[in-house]
């Protein structure tokens, strides 16, 4: 390992500075590793970014920790993950202690009261821009548009994101005119340790959580939060801009239906306000979007002490990022044999369509939440700061800091 200190100093300065979220880090990596210190080629890192982007989880946290497997095998990809996921998650974790521990100041509702809306800005222009990288034919938009209102008007029932990916990976395997066959190549021989490593804790997860439910048992959200961040992180496809409505649906929309009141009363409950600060604060610190989890994890378990409270932080990291290594550890050694399978690549065009209709009606979930049926000057200013966000966003090279440090002034200003 001591030869490789240099690349983990490479890449420590690379978390530190990775601002921007996935939309700037492909061009960071770009600049550290190809330019500066040349660890990877161009062509590898253009070639890794897209084969990580037909795996679900953090794709930014695949492909650093694919030029780490690059570099020096298994051992080193797990010191590049916990160094580049560590500063990120250790800085939300804290800032869900600041939101418990200063509860009379009304954080919320002050100094952080127009970072909600400014994170709606960041989602529309997510939206935006994953549109026009993956919606580009009729197919494609249709795609996005059922996908749009069934997950607007179904936000509250769990099994709508499987399904709609699922559907629109098919939709889009129908015609081959797009994407036509591939030449076969030879097999590799695969390692199905990772995978089978994945699966078991996939279940096992699972079935606890819902002992634990069921059962009433008295750490019960601490099981429940483990296994629901590992299904986020098994099944997510977009990035950080999709996992935030699958945490609204599990923890704000679905707990608090008449039904779910009923049946489940116990069940982890987060206020929508507490969710969009932590998803607006995750944009000004450097390193993964994903680290939200750490924030949303403290919050899940705050109630229950402080040592609890940590728990949920350590759980909710851990498990929204080993789905994404167990992943791109098992799939990359056969990425060339999967190429064959031009079902994939028909698939993903479909599932990206899919991924837009959920931003899109994430963002217009979101915005019910902007009363705009009595006009004051704090909803009037919420409409302008998600406006001016998009635009600066969209139109200028504003780096997300400076938003958020200029959101976080109006709060204490207003």
């Amino acid at each position: 390992m001591l030869r490789h200190i240099p690349f983990l100093k490479a890449v420590l300065l690379y978390t530190i500075t990775a601002f921007g979220g996935p939309q700037g880090h492909l061009g960071m990596m770009l600049k550290t590793f190809v330019n500066k210190r040349r660890y990877i080629t161009e062509e590898e890192l253009i070639e890794y970014n897209s084969f990580c982007q037909l795996l679900p989880g953090a794709s930014s946290t695949q492909l650093i920790t694919l030029i780490g497997y690059k570099r020096g095998g298994v051992v080193l990809a797990v010191f590049t993950l916990l160094i580049w996921i560590f500063p990120a998650c250790a800085l939300m974790g804290f800032l869900s202690f600041i939101l418990t521990y200063f509860p009379d100041k009304s954080l919320t509702g002050s100094l952080f009261k127009f970072i909600q809306p400014m994170a709606i800005g960041f989602l529309a222009y997510a939206a935006v821009k994953a549109f026009t990288l993956s919606v580009k034919n009729i197919i494609t938009q249709i795609i996005m548009l059922i996908a749009m209102c069934f997950t607007y008007l179904l936000f509250k029932t769990p099994w709508v994101f499987p399904v709609l990916i699922v559907a629109g990976g098919i939709a889009t395997n129908f015609s081959s005119k797009r994407i036509p066959m591939q030449v076969l190549i030879k097999p590799r021989q695969v390692r199905w340790t990772n995978i089978w490593l994945f699966v078991m804790i996939f279940i096992v997860a699972g079935v606890l959580s819902e002992t634990a439910r069921k059962q009433d048992w008295p750490n019960r959200k601490a099981y429940n939060l483990f296994e629901n961040f590992y299904r986020f992180g098994s099944f997510v496809f977009g990035g950080g801009d999709v996992l935030l409505p699958m945490m609204l649906d599990q923890y704000v929309a679905r707990p608090n239906s008449p039904a779910a009141m009923e049946k489940n009363p116990n069940a982890i409950r987060l206020k929508k306000t507490d969710l969009l600060t932590g998803y607006g604060m995750v944009r000004a610190i450097p390193g993964p979007v994903f680290s939200v989890a750490s924030f949303a994890g403290g919050m899940a378990l705050e109630k229950q002490g402080y040592s609890m409270q940590l728990l949920g932080c350590v759980l909710g990291s851990i498990a929204i990022f080993l789905p994404s290594a167990l992943l791109v550890l098992f799939f990359f050694p056969v990425w060339q044999y999967l190429k064959k399978y031009v079902v994939v690549y028909r698939a993903l065009e479909g599932i990206n369509a899919v991924v837009v209709g959920v931003m899109w009606a994430a963002t217009l979930y979101l915005l019910n939440g902007i009363h705009l049926d009595h006009i004051d000057i704090i909803s009037m200013m919420s409409v302008t700061i998600i406006v001016c966000t998009f635009l600066l966003l969209r139109y200028t090279k504003t780096p997300a800091p400076v938003i958020v440090l200029g959101c976080l002034l109006l709060g204490w200003i207003f």
